[in-house]
């Protein structure tokens, strides 16, 4: 059985530094709220749909999350973990609520989302960095390590082999990542562990985890698309904001489209087979889908879309992915879907106005049918 595990994004409750940045009360919920469409037959607002504009300040919230992700076959969130060096933490409050609520079953594990915050991602681009990812060494790692050794202890945590599963989201950024993978290794033995799970993400294509410490990658066709570094993307399928542009403006009399700049667009049908790399590798490789991608309620005429998304497209990328694991031993079948709830970046599983349950639907389908190809 393949195991999914979907990002979790904890910004849905204010914090100081928000509040600060931002706004008093600033949530993720924030940018959703406003945001407009930017081009003829953009879907632009997103509207909640069963769980509302949630604030994880509320234990039930998590706990309707979790019924409902489980009901369609997926295993467990993985959290986004912040920590900044030097015991900086931002947003580690539905962490330490779910930690506590022990009566709670359903699995969890950790993405250290290690990478400064910018105003860029709200909009702001002035290159303005509000806080900043820090390496300040080996005692540093061993406090955050023992930061994280409930967690890594609590019987829900995901695990391979007995090793709790870790992913470190810009892996290439560390400047010591050999002595931290070590480090961590050796921690976590001391602790009764036979060694952690490390994965990576955000790294070229190819990069060879095994060579440092990892246990296996998670595929980042996406980030070289998003951030433009090496591109392994079909260009002459990608569809660029001035050919969209110029379609609008013969095909439509709303000039309010016509006459705005608007983001980067590229049809969801024409990338998604573009999302999974066809090679093959000699370590776990794992594939990351994207149900959608619109970021413009951040950044705006400056975001990304991948216009015309729809759960029978996402259910042929889910496909794919699953097809991609099918060699590996069950117990390391991950497929990690980004993400359950990342809004602002048009980019969730849960439930909308327009599409209601459509993706998680078209999820449980696909297991059904990969579980029935298996038997047969």
């Amino acid at each position: 059985m393949p195991r999914l595990i979907a990002y979790y994004l904890p910004q849905y409750h204010p914090i100081p530094e928000n509040d600060k940045w931002w706004g008093a009360g600033f949530t993720e919920w924030t940018n959703v709220a406003k945001a407009k469409p930017l081009f003829n037959g953009h879907y632009q607002p997103h509207f909640p749909a069963d769980l509302g504009y949630y604030d994880l300040r509320v234990p039930e919230v998590r706990v309707q999350q979790e019924s409902m992700a489980k009901l369609y076959g997926i295993e467990g969130f993985m959290y986004y973990h912040y920590w900044f060096g030097n015991e900086r933490l931002l947003l580690e409050r539905p962490l330490k609520q779910m930690l506590s609520a022990k009566k709670d079953s359903f699995p969890f594990c950790l993405c250290w989302a290690n990478e400064s915050w910018k105003g860029v991602w709200h909009g702001e681009f002035t290159g303005k960095t509000l806080i900043e990812q820090t390496y300040p060494g080996k005692e540093d790692y061993e406090k955050h390590f023992y930061y994280l050794i409930d967690a890594f202890k609590d019987e829900r945590y995901i695990k391979v082999d007995d090793k709790p599963v870790f992913n470190v989201y810009m892996p290439l950024n560390l400047p010591d990542l050999k002595e931290f993978t070590s480090l961590f290794n050796s921690l976590a033995i001391k602790e009764g562990f036979p060694g952690l799970y490390l994965v990576g993400s955000r790294c070229p294509i190819g990069w060879n985890p095994l060579q440092y410490g990892f246990s296996g990658v998670i595929g980042s066709e996406m980030a070289s698309l998003r951030f433009k570094q090496r591109s392994y993307f079909n260009k002459k399928r990608i569809y660029l904001a001035k050919k969209i542009q110029s379609y609008t403006q013969q095909l439509t009399k709303e000039k309010v489209f016509a006459e705005k700049k608007i983001p980067l667009v590229v049809e969801y049908e024409h990338i998604i087979d573009q999302l999974i790399t066809d090679k093959s590798f000699g370590f776990d490789y794992y594939p990351c889908v994207v149900p959608n991608w619109d970021n413009t309620p951040r950044a705006g005429v400056n975001g990304l879309v991948f216009h015309n998304s729809t759960p029978s497209l996402f259910g042929k990328h889910f496909r794919n992915a699953l097809q991609k694991v099918a060699h590996l031993p069950n117990e390391r079948q991950f497929v990690f879907i980004k993400s359950w709830n990342e809004w602002a970046e048009g980019n969730y599983l849960e439930p909308d106005k327009k599409f209601g349950f459509g993706y998680l639907e078209e999820i449980k389908e696909q297991l059904k049918e990969n579980s029935l190809a298996k038997f047969y």
